[in-house]
C-alpha cells in the first residue's frame, strides 16, 4: 500500500529567485504595451509651428457641402501657409481669386519661411494680399504675439493691396482646445493683441474663429463684433450661425479642399468692398 507523506515529490521543487534576465525581459513586455498608445499619441500631435488657418475645423466641425457658384456679389480669395510653398499664383489668379492672407507667424516662435514668396507673389499678380497670425495664447500674451507678427510681416500700409493682419484664433493642434484658458481669461488675451496691434498699425485686426470654438473658448463673447471684422470658418453650404455680436461675416472659410490650394474664402462683397477694407 502507497502510504502519502508530507514534502516535496519527485515533480516539485523548491522556488528559486527567477534569473535576473527574464524579470528584465518580463518589464520590457509589459513597457511594450504602453508604447503603441504612447506613439500613438505623439504622431497625432502636429510639430510646433506646423499650424494653419483650419487646422480643426474638419475634426470639430466635419464638412458638409459647398456654397453655390457664380454669386457676383462674393469675391473669391484663399488663404496660405508654409504648407503649401511656394504657392502658382498666377494659377490662381486666372482661376478669379482676387485676394489672399498668407501665414506670416505662430506664437513667437515661427515665421513662415516662404512668406515672401507667397506675401509677395500675391500682390504681384495683382491680388490684394493679408497676413495673418496663428495664436497660441499657452505660450505668450497676446501683447506679446502682437508685436512679433507686426515685426515679421503682420504690419499694414494704406496702399488700396494690403488687408489688415488676421488674428487666427481657433483649437489648438498641440493640446487642449481652449490653450489652458478660462473663457474670461481667453477673451482678455484677444484684447490684448487686439490693443496692440491697433497701437502699432492703426487698424483693428480681422478675427478669423469658428463659432463653436468661439462659444466653447470664450463663453460666446459679442464684445469684439463692433470693431474687428469676422472671417467665420465654417466647411459647408453657408457660413451658419455666427459667434455673439457679429450679425454678418466679412470673410468666409468654406473648404479646405479647393482647386490649387485647398483653402478657398468667400469675401462678402463684390471687389470694391474687398479695397475699402483694405484701404481702412
Amino acid at each position: 500500500m502507497t502510504v502519502l507523506r508530507p514534502g516535496p515529490t519527485r515533480r516539485t521543487r523548491p522556488l528559486r529567485p527567477r534569473p535576473r534576465a527574464v524579470l528584465v525581459t518580463a518589464l520590457l513586455a509589459a513597457l511594450s504595451l504602453t508604447l503603441p498608445l504612447t506613439s500613438a499619441r505623439a504622431a497625432d500631435t502636429p510639430a510646433r509651428g506646423s499650424a494653419y488657418m483650419g487646422i480643426g475645423v474638419l475634426a470639430h466641425d466635419g464638412r458638409s457641402g459647398t456654397p453655390s457658384t457664380g454669386d457676383v456679389t462674393q469675391t473669391e480669395g484663399v488663404d496660405v501657409s508654409g504648407y503649401q510653398g511656394n504657392v502658382a499664383w498666377s494659377t490662381l489668379w486666372n482661376s478669379g481669386v482676387r485676394w489672399a492672407y498668407t501665414k506670416a507667424t505662430e506664437g513667437t516662435y515661427y515665421t513662415n519661411p516662404y512668406f515672401a514668396q507667397q506675401y509677395n507673389g500675391s500682390y504681384n499678380v495683382g491680388m490684394i494680399r493679408g497676413a495673418y497670425h496663428f495664436a497660441t495664447p499657452d505660450t505668450t500674451s497676446g501683447a506679446t504675439q502682437a508685436n512679433y507678427f507686426v515685426d515679421h510681416g503682420g504690419g499694414w500700409s494704406r496702399d488700396g493691396k494690403t488687408l489688415p493682419g488676421a488674428l487666427d484664433i481657433e483649437w489648438n493642434p498641440y493640446g487642449a482646445a481652449c490653450y489652458g484658458k478660462t473663457a474670461s481669461q481667453m477673451v482678455s488675451w484677444i484684447a490684448d493683441f487686439i490693443n496692440t496691434y491697433r497701437a502699432r498699425t492703426g487698424r483693428y485686426p480681422v478675427i478669423y474663429t469658428a463659432t463653436t470654438w468661439w462659444t466653447q473658448c470664450t463663453g460666446d463673447y459679442g464684445g469684439f463684433a463692433v470693431n474687428n471684422p469676422l472671417w467665420i470658418a465654417r466647411y459647408a453650404s453657408d457660413p451658419g450661425t455666427l459667434p455673439a455680436g457679429w450679425s454678418f461675416y466679412t470673410m468666409w472659410q468654406y473648404t479646405s479642399s479647393g482647386p490649387t490650394v485647398g483653402d478657398h474664402d468667400k469675401f462678402n462683397g463684390a471687389l470694391d468692398r474687398v479695397q475699402a477694407l483694405a484701404n481702412g
